[in-house]
């Protein structure tokens, strides 16, 4: 048996909470990937996975088994990527997610580390904050993007290094498209947005929860025109129809160039989010997260998320 294969399995099967799914992420057929996982079982001697006609669950022995595994799956990955790096340019994956309004945020972040050190391959993946706290605890995760004040793990202690505080903008289509680009207007009161037809992210979204209390605040009851767990969908339903929406800093800069466009300040009351990395503290760093870290202290990043997210200059 080959006992981090075998993980890898137990690993993508927790992930993907379906034996046939799991198989596939994995490149194997299922009854490759239950037999993987008897023998796991026989080399432990207890029951990994709960018995049932689908994927049901773990034992608790079974998870004390998964968490283990994705300690050595990462400590792997951590002695390939010293092994294959020298001092001067690392190798390896990065595995960073972000909140789906921070993705331009992240992106930006990928392609400058990229740039800076090609051996590095970052994926950058949309998840929303539950997910994020979860792929930093299972180590999942190098590093994530999301709402410091609400990233808090009973048994995981995380460290942050804090971005931007986010301010928040209504975003609709202008009477008239300016000349070159997007442009800022003047300040709107939450209660005036809020009698508008919008586009939002769908309640299970942080963000969501952040515009709720807000309206709520500003005395509105809330009943969007639209629901979407897509950025993308925000904006596209802005520019195609007669909705609005509403989008931190670091969204309306990734639309800047689309003239036909207009984003208004948000005010009374004022919504500040901060914004920041996370890690797991006490987790020895991949050669390739450690490059990261380095990057997000320099002053080439620092000018990039000041120019891109929070107050917007107009």
């Amino acid at each position: 048996m080959n006992l981090l294969a075998s993980m890898r399995y137990l690993v993508a099967l927790s992930e993907h909470r379906h034996f046939g799914r799991a198989a596939e992420a994995s490149h194997i057929t299922q009854p490759a990937l239950s037999n993987a996982l008897r023998a796991l079982e026989d080399e432990f001697g207890v029951v990994i996975v709960k018995r049932g006609r689908a994927y049901v669950g773990l034992t608790h022995e079974g998870e004390r088994v998964l968490a283990t595994g994705q300690r050595m799956l990462r400590d792997n990955e951590v002695l390939q990527q010293e092994l294959r790096s020298d001092e001067a340019h690392p190798r390896g994956n990065l595995r960073m997610a972000a909140v789906p309004t921070a993705i331009p945020m992240l992106a930006r972040f990928a392609a400058m580390l990229q740039q800076r050190q090609p051996g590095i391959v970052p994926t950058v993946l949309s998840m929303s904050s539950q997910q994020l706290e979860m792929g930093l605890e299972n180590l999942s995760l190098d590093l994530a993007l999301g709402y410091t004040e609400r990233m808090r793990l009973k048994n995981v202690k995380l460290t942050a290094w804090p971005q931007s505080i986010e301010h928040y903008y209504l975003l609709r289509r202008a009477a008239k498209p300016s000349k070159d680009k997007l442009a800022i207007g003047a300040p709107m009161r939450w209660a005036d947005a809020g009698a508008l037809p919008l586009c939002l992210l769908t309640p299970d979204m942080h963000n969501r929860t952040i515009i709720d209390l807000a309206l709520r605040e500003a005395g509105v009851e809330l009943a969007p025109a639209i629901e979407t767990n897509s950025v993308l969908a925000l904006a596209l339903a802005v520019i195609a129809g007669d909705v609005c929406s509403v989008l931190p800093g670091a969204m309306v800069a990734a639309v800047r160039g689309l003239r036909e466009l207009e984003a208004l300040p948000l005010v009374e009351p004022e919504v500040r989010t901060p914004i920041g990395f996370l890690t797991q503290d006490g987790v020895r760093p991949s050669r390739a997260l450690g490059a990261a870290l380095e990057l997000l202290q320099t002053p080439e990043w620092k000018a990039q998320v000041a120019q891109h997210s929070g107050a917007l200059d107009a």
